[in-house]
Parts: structure tokens; C-alpha cells; sequence
């Protein structure tokens, strides 16, 4: 049996901090918990009697637990059990380690937390993506609370986001920044614009043994995704011919250098030649600017994508299949309805397309209103 308790300091006050005593084999047992509060202490307490009683290693004082233990433990959590990608775990947790790492774990609170957020602030990061982190880290203290290296989990306030952006590509725009791209490229996009997959994880990554031509279907595997999970998608006529002469021109490269290329979206030239292509923000900022649409984003194409699938009334459960999402409330964020649609909405009340003089009658067009 243990018990706590408040030791004199040398001014003859007693300890802010509460102290345990607890017996391993027989031998008696003093350390500090490091809190003030006897609720933790006796959480602390109990902590150590069970891991006695279980014959268990004694957990480490837990003041003496530093942020990088906890940080390990929830990238082996991850490991694990697969339920987020690892690259998107290690991309947050670098902002959080260049923060924490050293810090005492039982010292993570609001404090701390509040200044991370300003120095990311500062920098012009965005609150979602902020938020994003933060939930990262009060996962990974409910963590170390289930294994017994916190005794309580600190509050980590999220922050207000702002809308979510608005930015879609009209068909025309579209077709303009597609032509002022090289001939692969303009495949990569059209891949984006069909079907809202992410241009750099997931289409620049493809492989050929991912594409079925003769089947006519793309697929990406189990586990390369954001959400883990595999997807196939039946290619339009247009993708069909498109990744057709993409494939003539990797053939063609391989065959001038003798090396097989695995990849469906290589260099074609230079001293990268045979290799995948990572990125093209270069190209793609110099084809918005000529095409006169410089605030647009690669990522603009999920939500075109999404838009696109709505207005053709293909159902939500499949459409979330062909983008990759896996929650409908995320999917939402994407099915923003644009200014265009709501013209074309008064145009179809005013009976602009029925030839009618503004009465909205039984022979008006019906309109079927869904919020997103």
C-alpha cells in the first residue's frame, strides 16, 4: 500500500508538490509527482501500485517524460495501426518537434500552446491548417495519458477557420491553363479535373502496372492514398485517348535510353530523363499567369471535381468513391456552390429558359435545392 504526502522544505513550509511512497519487494519507495493537485498525484499513485502489483517495469517519473517520447510513441500508434498515411503524420509532427522536442511533457498545456499557435501565425500559416496540427498533438496526449505518461490531458483550444476557399475552374478556364502546360502534363490535370484526384500524391506517383488500358480503368492501391484506402475509376473516352499517346511517349524514351520506365508520368527529357516527375509548380504558375488566372491552384481540382459530379447528379456515396473521401462532412467543404450557379438558378425562376415572362407556374421548370 502507498500513500501521498507533502514533505517539509528546508523553511519548514511543506512541498507545493505532492510526494508518493510506494514498497517494490518490500523496499520502500519515495518520488515526487510533480503536481500540485492531489487528484493527479493519486492517479500518479495508483499508476505505480498497479505496474507493482503486475510485476511490470515502473513507469519513469513522469516530470522527467519529455514531448520527443510522446511524439515516438504516436508515430509507432500510427505504424501500427495504419489509420492515417505516415508521410501526412511526419509532414505536421515536424512543425510540433521544431516546437516541443525537449520540452517536459507534463509542462505541454495552454501556455505553450498558445505560443506555438502565434509563431505559426506569424509565418502566414493558415487556422485549418494549424488546426490540423493541434489535433495531432491532443491526440498524441490523449495517448500518453492511456499509457500512463500524463495524468491528465491538457485542453488544446482549436482555433476559429476561415471559410473554406472558393476557387473552381470553369471549363474554359480550365482549357486554358490545360494547353499552356507540356503535352504530359495537360494529362495530369485532366486526370484532376475528371476525377478531383491530388495531383502529387496520387496521379504523379502512378505506375503502369496501375493503368489497364485495354480495361480502360486507373486504380490506386490500398494504403498510398490520404485515406488509406484503394480506388478504381473507369476512364472517360477523352482519359482513355489521352493516356493512350502518354503511354507512346514513355515507350518511346524507354526505348531511346534502354531502361524500363515504371512510372506513367516520367521526365521526357533532360538530365531527369526516366524519372518520376514530383512537382510542377513552375510550369503550372507560369501557365495560370498566361492563361490570366494567377490565384489558381492545383488543388482548385478537387473541388471542380466535386462541383462537376454534383451538377450531373451523380450520387454523393459514388462520387465520394471516385475523389477518395471518406467523410461526407469533408466532402461537403468541397460541394460549395459558385456564383455561376446561383445565376443560372434565377435565371431558371425567372423562366429565363422556359420562355416565360418571370411567373413561376406549374409549367416553370423545378428546382431541386440541396445545401451542400
Amino acid at each position: 500500500m502507498g500513500w501521498l504526502y507533502r514533505p517539509k522544505l528546508r523553511s519548514g513550509k511543506l512541498s507545493s508538490k505532492w510526494w508518493v511512497k510506494y514498497y517494490v519487494n518490500g523496499r520502500p519507495v519515495r518520488e515526487t509527482t510533480g503536481t500540485e493537485k492531489e487528484s493527479e498525484a493519486r492517479r500518479f499513485l495508483k499508476l505505480k501500485e498497479g505496474a507493482v502489483a503486475k510485476g511490470s517495469p515502473i513507469p519513469p517519473r513522469l516530470d522527467r517524460i519529455l514531448y520527443d517520447e510522446l511524439a515516438e510513441d504516436l508515430r509507432q500508434h500510427y505504424r501500427t495501426t495504419g489509420r492515417r498515411h505516415l508521410d501526412e503524420v511526419e509532414q505536421r509532427l515536424a512543425h510540433l518537434d521544431k516546437f516541443f522536442r525537449g520540452r517536459r511533457a507534463a509542462n505541454i498545456g495552454p501556455t505553450f500552446v498558445t505560443t506555438y499557435v502565434a509563431q505559426r501565425q506569424e509565418r502566414g500559416v493558415s487556422n485549418r491548417t494549424i488546426n490540423i496540427e493541434l489535433s495531432l498533438l491532443k491526440r498524441m496526449l490523449r495517448l500518453a495519458h492511456e499509457n500512463g505518461k500524463l495524468l491528465r490531458v491538457p485542453p488544446v483550444k482549436m482555433l476559429k477557420e476561415a471559410p473554406p476557399r472558393h476557387g473552381f475552374f470553369e471549363e474554359d478556364q480550365y482549357k486554358a491553363v490545360r494547353r499552356r502546360l507540356p503535352e504530359d502534363l495537360q494529362v495530369a490535370v485532366a486526370i484532376a479535373y475528371t476525377f478531383g484526384w491530388r495531383i502529387k500524391s496520387e496521379i504523379l506517383t502512378l505506375q503502369r502496372r496501375q493503368l489497364d488500358l485495354k480495361a480502360g480503368t486507373l486504380r490506386l492501391d490500398p494504403g498510398t492514398t490520404k485515406n488509406g484506402e484503394g480506388r478504381v475509376v473507369y476512364l472517360t473516352p477523352d482519359l482513355r485517348s489521352l493516356l493512350a499517346q502518354q503511354m507512346e511517349r514513355v515507350d518511346r524514351i524507354a526505348k531511346q535510353s534502354g531502361r524500363i520506365i515504371s512510372w506513367v508520368f516520367p521526365h521526357l527529357s533532360g538530365r531527369f530523363q526516366g524519372e518520376r516527375i514530383k512537382d510542377f509548380r513552375k510550369a503550372w504558375t507560369t501557365a495560370c499567369k498566361r492563361a490570366g488566372l494567377p490565384w489558381m491552384l492545383q488543388h482548385d481540382f478537387r473541388r471542380t471535381a466535386v462541383r462537376n459530379m454534383e451538377r450531373a447528379a451523380v450520387p454523393r456515396s459514388v462520387a465520394m468513391k471516385l475523389t477518395g473521401h471518406k467523410t461526407e462532412s469533408v466532402y461537403r467543404r468541397y460541394a460549395i456552390v459558385s456564383d455561376a450557379d446561383l445565376q443560372d438558378a434565377t435565371r431558371k425562376l425567372t423562366g429565363t429558359f422556359s420562355g416565360t415572362s418571370g411567373k413561376v407556374g406549374v409549367d416553370s421548370p423545378q428546382i431541386n435545392v440541396q445545401n451542400p
